[in-house]
């Protein structure tokens, strides 16, 4: 192996925990009370599906965290404003408390110091804004072990789309035969990676999975 590329949300920065914390703090400060955990388990299916609409091309960045938005208001009992400027306004009350909760996992920078100690190129292959993917890197402090970021919106396409992995393995300069990935998501960042020739592994956290374990069986 020459290169390791890594998904970011969920595999090297907690977005669930990040999130789950974000709506926590703002849904009080909208309407009062307490966000439940039914309010905060809708919240990430309203994300995933409104995600999915810029994703695919449907609707702009921010025209998804507005859609999220008329989606999720009404469930806790907030009205909705028409004017976009009042929905972007309420939004960047979600993102304050998002950016503050932004963490990386404990074994992310391990991980990627073993990758750099392997003499591995060291890439980022993200379903994302690029502003604020590598916003993310640089406030969890791995940032400096990273050579390449691709995201979905510099590449111009999202994973499992082949040329995702290509792409992201020529900025790196290695041959994707020679390039592992890891990730979360064993559709996006497993199956489909592996159909372009990357070896690829399924970090499953529920299951006890460690970056730093798979790296060390990636190495052997």
């Amino acid at each position: 192996m020459k290169a390791v590329v890594f998904d970011l949300d969920n595999t090297l920065f907690d977005h669930t925990e990040s999130a789950a914390a974000a709506v926590r703090g703002w849904v009080p400060e909208l309407v009062g009370g307490t966000a439940s955990d039914a309010v905060v388990a809708e919240w990430f299916v309203i994300e995933e599906r409104n995600f999915n609409q810029w994703l695919s091309g449907a609707v702009t960045h921010q025209g998804q965290r507005r859609g999220r938005l008329r989606d999720f208001l009404p469930l806790i009992g907030h009205p909705v404003p028409e004017p976009d400027e009042e929905l972007d306004l309420i939004y960047s009350g979600y993102l304050r408390h998002y950016e503050a909760s932004w963490a990386a996992y404990p074994d992310a920078r391990p991980a990627l110091e073993v990758a750099r100690s392997n003499g591995w190129r060291v890439g980022v292959l993200t379903n994302g804004s690029t502003a604020q993917q590598n916003a993310k890197l640089a406030a969890i402090g791995l940032a400096d072990l990273i050579d390449v970021v691709c995201t979905s919106e510099s590449l111009g396409l999202s994973k499992p789309d082949p040329q995702a992995y290509l792409q992201t393995c020529s900025a790196l300069g290695v041959e994707p035969a020679d390039t592992v990935m890891i990730g979360d998501n064993l559709e996006l960042d497993v199956l489909a990676a592996r159909q372009v020739g990357l070896t690829a592994h399924h970090l499953d956290r529920a299951a006890g999975d460690t970056l730093t374990e798979i790296l060390a069986r990636s190495r052997s």
